[in-house]
């Protein structure tokens, strides 16, 4: 039975990336396609780590938090990389949560702006 490979271009539909994306994931070494020629190939290995990295970046990781996330993927988590990631986890929450509460505020102000605009205009 064979495993599971992506094109250059299957990974890009795959994953929704550009291949301007694609390309820097693999020039930062988050991403280590198989080489023949010029063509690329994505095994198991790689579709997982991309599935880390598109995930990292939905939890609004940096690229270098990523990469600390894939090294303790790679490492199969030991305690002490488990303790590291439960700490960075703790600080993305608090981060995420300080985003919301500017985005919570933003809307308000937008919703009392744009009400007190239509007010103005069912005066006039």
């Amino acid at each position: 039975m064979s495993e599971k490979r992506l094109t250059f271009k299957e990974m890009c539909a795959e994953f929704d990336v550009t291949p301007r994306t694609l390309r820097y994931y693999e020039y930062i070494e988050l991403l280590h396609p198989e080489r023949d020629g010029r063509s690329r190939s994505y095994g198991p290995r790689e579709i997982a780590r991309m599935k880390l990295i598109m995930r990292g970046r939905k939890f609004g990781y940096s690229l270098e938090g990523i990469r600390q996330w894939l090294l303790i993927y790679e490492k199969e988590g030991t305690e002490a990389q488990m303790r590291a990631w439960v700490v960075s986890a703790d600080r993305q929450l608090l981060e995420l949560a300080d985003q919301r509460a500017q985005l919570d505020e933003a809307i308000d102000e937008l919703q009392r702006l744009r009400d007190d605009t239509a007010d103005a205009l069912k005066e006039m």
